[in-house]
């Protein structure tokens, strides 16, 4: 009788070993580099070559992109990088020679990014950001696709993100769990909900206009002349005026509606959010594919969002800002910073839940504004109605005092602002709630926050009012700040004097 005997499994041979050796990008690499330096030039070259005049000097940026190519060329022979074990060497340059060094604990977002062409060679760019700075630490473009899930793999485990493992799963992958996956018809209503498609118009009409500054004249006026002439043809009345009227309109309302679900698809279609150890990744688009992984405790702040269309579909979003997200913010969107682009209230809550797990959310005790705060936020209206009113009463009569009837609608809006509005204080979580149409929710934990600040407005001293503003380390100019309005002094003071003890005996995380 024989006995079997099971070899153990063979642990997976990673395509990125530690070896200290020096390694290129992929051969094709210097193709991608001059695609990217040629697309600032593209559009010009193409309108050149099917608009131009026949004149043989307007081909001369051609040589440019002939130079770029050279140049592409060049990087891709000078460029090397070395994996070690507590960091990443890269070499770059010639006559100037630099060598960066960066610790894989210092690398705190890891983009892969994916176009159709990337996808087609099986590479992907690779973007490595800290927390600091404008431009990410390393661009590798280009890398084969399982070297850059392998450097991502390896970032997560060097860099302490990766959870401990002991025994047999010391040699097995770390267990990846989706926490959010958005199908199809949830990007649809994401579209249906997001206002892009009016951006997209407005892109489109601006480039046009860069190309041929009389476009938007001539295209207004051709159509204008056509629909004057069809109306006068057909002897339209003013009922007929009004019916076609609000047809263009409802034609051009389900025109950027259907953009912006075109947009929403290309962004946002395949959304994934998985957790691996105590890492974050998120995986996105259609043809533009884009892996962003992000450690857990780099987040800083969180922001629930809410607008009137959010709500009649019953959804949410929530995002958040994270220590690199500062630079990310500025590279096209690759950094991690939506968590669920569009989810069901009960959702949201449940992944914040899961994040912050010490935390109670929603906060059961909000604290309310001044009580004259709804007056603060409604003088801004009064300020800017009374003298339009009294220019158009000059220029048109007393048709003009009908903007007066703004001001009673703005003091429901901003008594409604102000009930809505409030600020919570807990064991872990500070938060602040506004709007009434549109409502965001603005939190963070007492231990990410780095200063704070009490301001008080001439305006705000004449009411007896104070502001706080909270600052944290991934807040920067397209995150919406975390202030806390039209506190009374009392409030201010206390909110102070408990959030300087809480940050005095507790040392800074992020």
């Amino acid at each position: 009788m024989t006995t079997d005997i099971v070899a153990p499994p063979v642990p997976p041979v990673s395509p990125l070993q530690i070896d200290g050796e020096e390694h290129r990008l992929h051969a094709w690499s210097w193709l991608f580099v001059t695609l990217q330096h040629m697309k600032q030039f593209i559009l010009p070259l193409l309108v050149l070559l099917f608009a131009g005049r026949g004149d043989r000097n307007e081909l001369w940026p051609l040589i440019g992109v002939g130079v770029l190519a050279l140049a592409s060329i060049w990087q891709y022979f000078t460029y090397r990088y070395r994996l070690l074990p507590d960091r990443i060497e890269i070499r770059s340059g010639l006559l100037e020679r630099k060598l960066r060094q960066i610790a894989y604990a210092r690398i705190h977002n890891v983009a892969l990014h994916q176009t159709v062409l990337h996808r087609i060679f099986n590479v992907a760019e690779v973007r490595l950001e800290s927390a600091g700075g404008m431009k990410p630490e390393a661009e590798m473009r280009v890398l084969r696709y399982d070297q850059a899930i392998a450097l991502e793999k390896l970032v997560r485990e060097r860099g302490g993100e990766a959870a401990p493992l002991t025994g047999d799963d010391a040699h097995a992958e770390p267990a990846s769990t989706i926490l959010l996956s958005l199908p199809t018809s949830e990007v649809i209503r994401h579209g249906l909900i997001s206002n892009r498609g009016l951006v997209l118009v407005a892109g489109g009409f601006a480039a046009m206009s860069q190309i041929s500054p009389r476009f938007f004249a001539n295209f207004s006026e051709r159509w204008v002349k056509a629909g004057a002439g069809y109306a006068e043809s057909h002897h339209f009345g003013w009922v007929d005026y009004s019916i076609g009227a609000l047809s263009l309109l409802a034609v051009f309302v389900v025109l950027l509606r259907a953009l912006s679900v075109l947009a929403s698809l290309l962004q946002y279609h395949g959304f994934t959010l998985s957790e691996t150890g105590r890492r974050l990744t998120v995986v996105r688009g259609l043809l533009t594919r884009i892996r962003t992984s992000a450690p857990k405790r780099r987040i800083q702040a969180w922001t629930l969002r809410e607008s009137v269309l959010h709500r009649l579909f019953k959804r949410r979003a929530l995002s958040i800002d994270s220590a690199a997200s500062q630079s990310s913010g500025q590279q096209g969107g690759r950094g991690l910073r939506e968590l669920a682009p569009i989810a069901k209230p009960e959702v949201c809550d449940d992944l914040i839940r899961h994040f912050l797990p010490g935390a109670q959310w929603p906060p059961a005790d909000w604290q309310p504004l001044h009580r004259r705060a709804w007056l603060r936020i409604w003088l801004g209206d009064v300020l800017w109605v009374l003298p339009v009113t009294a220019a158009l009463i000059w220029r048109f009569g007393a048709w003009g005092a009908l903007l007066l009837l703004w001001l009673p609608w703005s003091a429901l809006l901003a008594w409604k602002a102000a009930t809505k509005a409030g600020w919570s204080l807990d064991g872990r979580l500070v938060a602040v709630r506004r709007g009434w149409w549109s409502r965001q929710w603005r939190f963070a934990e007492v231990d990410k926050l780095q200063a704070l600040q009490v301001s008080r407005s001439p305006l705000d001293k004449l009411f007896g009012m104070r502001g706080m503003t909270l600052d944290t380390a991934g807040a920067n100019a397209i995150s919406p700040t975390m202030q806390i309005a039209y506190l009374t002094p009392e409030a201010a003071e206390t909110l102070q004097r408990a959030l300087s003890k809480r940050l005095a005996r507790s040392a800074l995380r992020w």
